[in-house]
């Protein structure tokens, strides 16, 4: 049985005052994180699919 998603009526995500300078340093932080583990995962996954690919 698949659950049903329920559509939030949402005008905006977060407070009504703008985010601090160490709130946006914590989020930039985690976004260059996330894409260096991005990038380790595809040279990971591109030198292991290239081994496989032997002439038989």
């Amino acid at each position: 049985m698949k659950n049903k998603s329920k559509e939030l009526d949402v005008d905006f995500i977060g407070g009504e005052n703008p985010m601090t300078k160490e709130e946006e340093k914590t989020i930039s932080e985690f976004i260059k994180a996330q894409k260096l583990l991005r990038v380790k995962k595809q040279i990971r996954t591109n030198k292991t699919s290239r081994r496989s690919k032997s002439i038989a």
